[in-house]
């Protein structure tokens, strides 16, 4: 049980957590949410003991450990399965330890515990892992240093999962993935034994991988059971209950106040009066009902409209001077498309996107689209182009060089910013805000067709449920590239897949594609291809070339399970000469009975491998033989 009792924690004298007190049960999942700003990362910081609390205290049980991804990506020259294994400290030590020990008892207690943590599974179950978070096999052999910054944190990430620290700290995991490595964390998380508290805006990894919500709001924690949809329930529940209860209780105070104003001066009254105006002195009055409104997000809508097709591909190919990295593009985008583009990270969404805003140039193929198209581009990584010096006022300044102040501060104020934050400095803006500033930026003249990739990730859910009302509003087209489920549901008509080097539609829906990614994420595991259908084509026969590729995965299963085969046979062993030992029995016979339950799992072990060695090497075989 995470125990957190009656926190107080002030920041520049801001106070954030004030009386705080909450029960997390051992093994749960919980989301923590709250508006940008109230604490939740200070929360974390505070459980970590990476900052002092003023007041109160955190417990956790005896000798549990609390873990989280680390701040700075991992880097150098050791390879993303091994970085990920030395995140789990035990298993490391104990393998250091197991090199160099000589007594047969001790050995055999280090034996004892590897096994119960199954440290024999421990570079699979890491595959495991960097598979679904979107790393081929080859990446996962290769070093850290050839990651972008990105790619490496879902390496931090996956490191923590692997650790299984007792208490798991997950601030905004979904930021560095894909729609696909997000359908994997949900399922993840979901048969995850460690407890969980993820600070998280995404709506749907929020209803499919924790089972309550910790909702912090004005310095105070309360913990409410499901997920976020229940959560939201609740709360507005409450919430009408609140606005019932003061307004009966207004309704009463009325009524007694009345009485003492009428009788006080009457003497046979007098004492009536005086008991009701105590009861009133004494009367808890119920806080009126204050809610925070996310600001509204306003997408102009295109002045002209024009006759569809807006834009036709035929044939296209785009890349950035080599090979293209898309090809064969048939595709056509009219004036009220809604589309969401999905596909793995390296697959070409973003190529197709700088492709359709101009940014890239076709080298094969017709690209087809209006002389007056006004295509509007929304890209995370322009919040680092702002200007840091200057703030929103003077940003909109040299969109609308002729208008006056009042008319350029209603522009502004239209997307949230109000007159204290219209002046301050982008550098000094929240992550949020900028990404309205470059909302309001690139919409300025109502484009045709708004293209927008991930532009959730520094939104908080009230705001991102702002941002669905207003894609909704807009009557031009969407080309949306995001990982958040709950904005591709809730705007998006159609679905475009980017996969094998090219963009087709597919003809599922979001239900049917994440129950593909992961049997496709199963298959991976097993050491099979993509399955086939929904939407994907049958692979062509493959050459010899391809065939020693698609065997590469095979025959590294061969030398794992040659290599697990060698170890285990040497744990047993080792155990063998332990239980050799006669004075063992009159002295230690609990160790005994310890020592022959794990031979006898070790020799099972042995025998499960030696069978899945023989499957491997069958296929590979036979996948030789065929090419």
């Amino acid at each position: 049980m995470l125990h957190l009792n009656d926190l107080t924690y002030r920041i520049d004298g801001k106070l954030l957590l004030d009386g705080a007190s909450a029960a997390i049960p051992t093994g749960h999942k919980v989301g923590l949410v709250g508006r940008n700003g109230v604490g939740k990362t200070t929360l974390l910081r505070l459980l970590l003991g990476e900052i002092e609390l003023e007041s109160g205290s955190i417990r956790v049980p005896r000798d549990a450990r609390i873990g989280t991804v680390a701040q700075e990506a991992p880097s150098g020259d050791q390879s993303l399965v091994e970085t990920v294994l030395t995140a789990d400290q035990e298993r490391a030590a104990l393998l250091d330890e197991a090199e160099d020990a000589a007594d047969p008892h001790r050995i055999a207690e280090v034996q004892t515990r590897l096994a119960d943590i199954e440290a024999h599974a421990a570079p699979a179950r890491a595959a495991t892992i960097l598979a679904g978070l979107g790393f081929t096999p080859e990446q996962q052999e290769g070093p850290c240093s050839a990651m972008s910054g990105g790619w490496r944190m879902r390496v931090a990430l996956a490191a923590a999962l692997f650790a299984e620290p007792a208490v798991l700290l997950l601030d905004e995991p979904t930021n560095y993935l894909d729609l696909e490595g997000v359908i994997w964390l949900q399922a993840y998380l979901k048969t995850y034994r460690s407890t969980v508290l993820i600070v998280s805006h995404d709506r749907d990894l929020l209803n499919q991988a924790v089972g309550s919500i910790l909702h912090l709001e004005r310095g105070k924690l309360t913990l409410y059971r499901g997920g976020y949809d229940d959560f939201e329930r609740l709360r507005r529940e409450q919430q009408a209950l609140q606005v019932k209860l003061r307004t009966k209780q207004e309704d009463a105070r009325k009524h007694m106040q009345a009485f003492v104003d009428r009788f006080r001066a009457q003497a046979t009254k007098a004492r009536q009066a005086q008991s009701r105006l105590k009861a009133l002195e004494k009367m808890e009055p119920i806080p009126d009902l204050v809610e925070d409104r996310a600001a509204p997000f306003h997408f102009p809508n295109p002045p002209r409209p024009m006759n569809p097709p807006l834009v036709r591909f035929e044939g296209v190919a785009v890349g950035y001077g080599g090979a293209p990295v898309l090809r064969d593009l048939n595709l056509r985008i009219d004036t009220d498309d809604r589309i969401a583009l999905l596909g793995a990270n390296g697959n070409g969404k973003s190529t197709f996107a700088k492709l359709l805003t101009g940014r890239l140039k076709p080298v094969a193929g017709h690209m087809h689209r209006h002389n007056r198209l006004d295509v509007a581009y929304f890209a995370q990584h322009q919040l680092d182009e702002l200007d840091p010096d200057r703030s929103p006022y003077e940003h909109i300044i040299d969109l609308m060089p002729d208008s006056s102040v009042a008319v350029r501060r209603a522009r502004l104020g239209a997307y949230g910013f109000g007159a204290g934050l219209a002046d301050t400095k982008a550098g000094n803006l929240s992550g949020g805000e900028k990404a309205r500033l470059l909302f309001a930026l690139a919409a300025f003249r109502g484009p045709h067709i708004l293209v927008l990739d991930e532009p959730t990730n520094h939104l908080d859910v009230d705001a991102r449920q702002a941002l669905v009302q207003a894609l909704n509003e807009y009557q031009g087209a969407v080309i949306l590239i995001s990982h958040d489920r709950h904005l591709i549901e809730t705007t998006a008509d159609h679905l475009w897949i980017a996969d094998g080097g090219t963009v087709k539609p597919y003809d599922g829906d979001l239900d049917a594609y994440s129950q593909h990614v992961l049997d496709c994420a199963r298959n991976r595991r097993r050491g099979g291809g993509e399955p086939q259908g929904n939407g994907h084509a049958a692979p062509p026969p493959k050459s010899k070339r391809a065939a020693r590729i698609d065997a590469a995965p095979l025959h590294k299963a061969v030398v794992d399970c040659e290599a697990t085969i060698g170890a285990l046979q040497h744990k047993i062993s080792v155990l063998d000469q332990a239980l050799a030992d006669h004075s063992l029995y009159r002295e230690e016979p609990d160790k005994v009975a310890k020592f022959a339950r794990l031979r006898s799992r070790l020799v099972a072990e042995l025998a499960s491998t030696e069978e899945s060695w023989l499957k491997a090497q069958t296929r590979l075989e036979k996948l030789l033989q065929d090419a």
